[in-house]
């Protein structure tokens, strides 16, 4: 049976923590950023981590066990 393959988008979007969390980026950060206040935008660019009832999904595409 061949290897399972990791899918790519998700690759690209999240990175597993050491202790088994996925983290992710927050959208909005991209574009029409001038109307955005400085501290949204500050608050923006830090990572947070995925919800619970996503893990299991995000997991499943990374082949994380």
């Amino acid at each position: 049976m061949p290897k399972m393959k990791t899918n790519s988008s998700a690759k690209k979007r999240f990175k597993v923590t050491g202790t088994g969390k996925i983290k992710r980026k927050q959208a909005f950060k991209n574009h029409i950023l001038t109307k955005k206040a400085k501290k949204r935008k500050e608050r923006l660019a830090k990572d947070v981590l995925v919800h619970k009832s996503d893990e299991k999904n995000i997991k499943r595409q990374l082949l994380v066990s």
